[in-house]
C-alpha cells in the first residue's frame, strides 16, 4: 500500500483546523483516499498542535507515527515536530530565526531532512495580509512541494471563504505566492502519481457527524446533550439539522437533565437520544439504573476520552468499557456496542435504537475521540438497510385489549407489551420501586423475584440474536493474530492489507457487540489461530480479561495502549515484527 503523510503543525488558534480541511478536501477532488485526525491540547490557543493526514491511492483507515512531509504553519510547529519526520523527509517552515534554534540544523542534518524556508512573515505583510494568514503562504508552498496543480487548491480556498469576498481575495494571492515559491532553495518535489480514477463520489466524513446521520435514519426525534469533548459536535449536526428534520435539539443544564429528559420521551414514545462522554455519563447513572427498573428504552452514546476525572479532555481511549457494562446500581439487562469508523457509527446507532426499543432496556454504544473526529473518505452510505422497529402496541384492537397487567407481564421471554400511555384504557405505574405487573409496588419476596428473573430473561433472547463479530483475513492458519475493538479495527484493516503483499498471514476478530459477549466465536478464532493477541486502548485490558474470563483461554500477548494516542499503523508492524519477523521492506 502505498502510503504520503503530512503533518500540520502548530499552537492551537493559528488556523490548522481550517488549513487541513482545505488540504484533504483537495486531494480528495485529486482523487486519493484518505485518513485525517487532530492532536491538540485543551486549549483555546497555545501549546501545540498538529492536523496529521494520511492519503494513498487506496483505502486508508488510520495515521502513522512518521511522516513524510510536515508543513509549520508557525516557529511552535518547527521546533516541536522535526523528530518525528522520516529520514529524508522535508520540512516547510517560515520562521526567520530558524538558524538560531540550538541542535535545529544539526538535527536536520542528522536525518537528512530537507528545510524548505520560506520568510512567512516578510513575505505575508508584503502582501497585504497579516500574521494569521501565514498559513496561506506555508499551504501554497506546500501544494507545490507535494507537485499538485495549484487550480484544485485554490477551488477549495474559494470554496471556504466564499463568504468573506475580502479575506478570500487576500488569501488566493497568498496561496499563490506561497506556490510561486520565489527565492525558496532548494525547493524539493515529491514523486507522488495522482491516483487512477475510481468512479466513486466518497465523502469525507467524521464518526460524530455519521452517528447524527444514523440518528436521522433511525427516526430520532428528540436530542438531549450537555456540551462535553469529544461528543459535542453531535449536537452541532443535530442542531444544524433540525429545519429539514423537524428534529427537536436541546442543549440540556446538565447530563443528569439530558438523561432524565431521554427517560421521560422514551416513555411517552417518542425516539430520543443523549450524547456525552465518560465524566458526563457517571452523572447519568441513576437514570440509567431507572430506565431499567421501567423498562423504558434509553440509549446514551459515550465518545471515549481518558479519565480518571478532565483526564486528557483532547484525547482518544478505550478505557470505558467497565463503565458501561456495569455502571447503574442493582442487576438488569443491558446492551453494550461499540463503534469503529464512520460506516459503523451511521449503522450501529440505528441498531442500537431498534435494540433499545426491542428489549425495553439500556444501550451504551460506545465511540472515541479517535472515531469522532477523524476524517475519512468513504462510499456513501447505503440507505434504509436497517428498518426501524419500534417495539409498541400500535393496533388498535390490540390496544384495546390490552389490561394493565400487560405492561409488566411475567413472559417466557422477559418481554412484555409496551404501548404510548394514553393509546389505551389499560393503565399502569412506571414505578421506580420493584413492583408488580400492573406496575403498582411491592416488596414481597415472591413477586419481587418473578419480576427480577423476567427482566433478567431479556438477556438471553438478546444475545441470541446478536450479530456475529467480524473476521478480517483467513479464516485459520495466520502467522499471529488478533482481537479487538473499536478504532483498533481501522489499524488492522491497513495492516492485513499491507502485509498480503508480502505473503504474511494476519487475521482479526472485530467485536461491535461487546455485551453481552459471543464467547463462542472467540473460542472458535483461539482453537483455529495458536498466535492470538490483544489490542485494546487501555492500560488494564478491560475486553480482553473479559474474553479471557468467558472463555477460558489466554492471548498470547496483549499489546495495551493508554498515552491518550490511538494505535498507529507502523507500530503495530513493529509489534508483528517483534513476534514473528517481516522483510525488511515491510518493516
Amino acid at each position: 500500500m502505498e502510503r504520503t503523510v503530512i503533518r500540520i503543525a502548530g499552537q492551537s488558534g493559528s488556523g490548522l483546523v481550517a488549513t487541513g480541511e482545505i488540504f484533504i478536501k483537495a486531494l480528495k477532488t485529486l482523487g486519493f483516499h484518505i485518513y485525517s485526525d487532530r492532536e491538540y491540547p485543551s486549549l483555546i490557543k497555545g501549546g501545540h498542535a498538529t492536523f496529521q493526514i494520511d492519503f494513498s491511492p487506496d483505502e486508508i483507515r488510520s495515521n502513522s507515527t512518521e511522516v513524510d512531509v510536515i508543513m509549520c504553519v508557525d516557529r511552535v510547529g518547527l521546533h516541536s515536530y522535526l523528530e518525528t519526520v522520516k529520514d529524508g523527509g522535508i520540512v516547510i517552515h517560515g520562521d526567520e530565526r530558524h538558524e538560531h534554534v540550538p541542535g535545529l540544523l544539526d538535527k536536520a542534518k542528522a536525518k537528512k531532512v530537507q528545510l524548505v524556508y520560506m520568510p512567512e512573515r516578510k513575505t505575508v505583510y508584503e502582501n497585504g495580509g497579516n500574521l494569521l494568514m501565514t498559513n496561506m503562504i506555508m499551504l501554497g508552498l506546500t501544494w507545490r512541494v507535494m507537485g499538485f496543480p495549484l487550480e484544485v487548491l485554490t477551488d477549495q480556498i474559494r470554496h471556504k471563504f466564499a463568504a468573506k469576498p475580502k479575506l478570500l481575495e487576500i488569501d488566493l494571492k497568498l496561496v499563490e505566492v506561497g506556490y510561486a515559491a520565489e527565492g525558496v532553495e532548494p525547493l524539493p518535489q515529491l514523486d507522488i502519481d495522482l491516483p487512477e480514477p475510481h468512479g466513486e463520489d466518497y465523502m469525507l466524513i467524521n464518526g460524530n457527524e455519521a452517528i447524527a446521520l444514523g440518528a436521522i435514519h433511525a427516526g430520532v426525534r428528540v436530542y438531549y446533550a450537555y456540551p462535553m469533548s469529544p461528543s459535542s459536535s453531535i449536537l452541532t449536526v443535530m442542531a444544524n439539522a433540525t429545519a429539514k428534520t423537524g428534529m427537536v435539539v436541546k442543549q440540556a443544564e446538565d447530563e443528569i437533565t439530558a438523561a432524565q429528559m431521554a427517560n421521560g420521551s422514551m416513555h411517552m414514545g417518542t425516539r430520543a437520544l443523549v450524547g456525552t462522554s465518560g465524566g458526563g455519563f457517571a452523572l447519568m447513572t441513576e437514570t440509567v439504573s431507572l430506565s431499567g427498573m421501567i423498562e423504558v428504552p434509553l440509549v446514551i452514546i459515550i465518545v471515549q476520552r481518558p479519565g480518571p476525572a478532565t483526564g486528557l479532555p483532547t484525547w482518544t481511549t478505550q478505557g470505558d468499557l467497565y463503565l458501561a457494562m456495569h455502571a447503574g446500581h442493582g442487576e438488569f439487562p443491558r446492551i453494550v456496542i461499540g463503534c469503529s469508523d464512520p460506516e459503523s457509527c451511521f449503522e450501529l446507532i440505528q441498531q442500537a435504537m431498534n435494540m433499545a426499543d426491542k428489549y425495553q432496556t439500556f444501550v451504551a454504544v460506545l465511540s472515541e475521540k479517535v472515531i469522532a473526529e477523524a476524517r475519512v473518505t468513504v462510499a456513501p452510505f447505503p440507505q434504509n438497510t436497517v428498518p426501524i422497529e419500534r417495539g409498541l402496541v400500535l393496533d388498535e384492537a390490540e390496544l384495546k385489549a390490552l389490561k394493565s397487567t400487560d405492561r409488566y407481564g411475567i413472559t417466557e421471554s422477559g418481554i412484555s407489551k409496551r404501548w404510548i400511555p394514553g393509546r389505551s384504557e389499560a393503565a399502569f405505574c412506571a414505578n421506580s420501586d420493584e413492583h408488580l405487573e400492573d406496575g403498582s409496588l411491592t416488596e414481597d419476596a415472591g413477586p419481587s423475584k418473578a419480576m427480577f428473573d423476567k427482566r433478567l430473561r431479556k438477556m438471553d433472547a438478546i444475545k441470541r440474536d446478536l450479530p456475529k463479530p467480524q473476521l478480517f483475513g483467513p479464516a485459520e492458519g495466520a502467522d499471529i493474530s488478533f482481537i479487538g475493538w473499536g478504532s483498533t479495527k481501522n489499524v488492522m484493516r491497513d495492516v492485513i492489507a499491507h502485509c498480503e503483499a508480502a505473503d504474511v498471514k494476519i487475521n482479526y476478530l472485530h467485536y461491535d457487540y461487546l455485551w453481552p459477549l459471543d464467547e463462542g466465536s472467540a473460542v472458535r478464532f483461539f482453537e483455529t489461530n495458536p498466535n492470538v493477541n490483544l489490542l485494546e486502548g487501555n492500560a488494564t485490558a478491560q475486553f480482553g480479561l473479559l474474553v479471557e474470563e468467558k472463555t477460558g483461554k489466554k492471548f498470547n500477548e496483549k499489546f495495551l495502549k493508554y498515552d491518550g494516542r490511538p494505535f498507529f499503523f507502523d507500530e503495530v508492524l513493529h509489534f508483528i515484527d517483534r513476534k514473528i519477523g517481516l522483510p525488511l521492506n515491510f518493516k
